[in-house]
């Protein structure tokens, strides 16, 4: 079973002071780019995999979705969820991404934020989104970058020229890696940039984009700490469809 740290008092506390659970998508220096690559939502059959606050399940309805599934494991992410505001296409699930079983060609688009770093059995978590796909769905979604997680304890370090590295280590040592954040404890699952992308392929989709997402001009200079992105990637946005 996914480990479940959102339900971590401690934990959720910490996340729902974050800027992206306060402001939504418009708050994510990375939703421009990911909007970009959905397809038009209008009469679609959406999934959001680890929906968290729902954002993304509302916007897609608003967008036009006929029907739109959160879901996520997180008894306290569904309940803010739901307590945010409903919408008559927008419905959710509790359930585990690892165990997840859908009903065949059910969606046209599978999307997802920051939730499959989480899981152990990618592949098999591919798999079954293939087989709920429709022919010529979409699956969109990020992930921290493996550059990201790859250090054992994330940070920054100093040289004595006073500049700013982002550590590595191990990075082809692929598996879970534990690290403090918001809360003690939390397990990712650490692969390689080639790793996920060929897992990909084995699944059965086609790549149609692959960014390493940094920060632009505009946004940097609405806020300033963004440049830190620019010395590492922090995320990697995916869009692909079924071959």
């Amino acid at each position: 079973m996914t480990q479940n740290i959102y339900d971590n008092d401690a934990f959720f506390t910490a996340y729902s002071q974050l800027p992206r659970s306060t402001g939504g998508l418009d708050s994510a220096p990375e939703w421009p780019a990911l909007r970009a690559m959905l397809p038009a939502l209008q009469g679609k059959q959406v999934l959001d995999l680890g929906c968290g606050y729902g954002w993304f399940c509302r916007w897609a309805a608003e967008a036009g979705a006929a029907r739109v599934l959160g879901v996520d494991v997180s008894e306290k992410m569904l309940a803010q969820a739901a307590g945010m505001g409903g919408h008559s296409a927008v419905s959710y699930a509790r359930l585990d991404l690892e165990q997840l079983a859908l009903p065949p060609a059910g969606y046209d688009l599978v999307y997802s934020s920051l939730a499959f770093h989480y899981i152990a059995g990618f592949d098999a978590l591919l798999a079954t989104i293939r087989h709920g796909l429709k022919p010529g769905g979409k699956l969109v979604f990020s992930i921290e970058h493996p550059i990201f997680m790859a250090p054992r304890q994330p940070g920054w370090l100093t040289d004595a020229q006073g500049r700013k590295h982002w550590p590595v280590d191990s990075y082809q040592e692929q598996g879970p890696r534990v690290s403090d954040w918001l809360a003690p404890g939390v397990i990712k699952q650490h692969r390689t940039l080639g790793t996920t992308l060929n897992a990909l392929l084995r699944a059965g989709f086609q790549l149609e984009h692959v960014e390493e997402w940094g920060p632009s001009d505009e946004q940097i200079a609405r806020q300033p700490a963004l440049a830190e992105e620019r010395e590492r990637p922090m995320l990697l946005l995916v869009g692909c469809n079924l071959r």
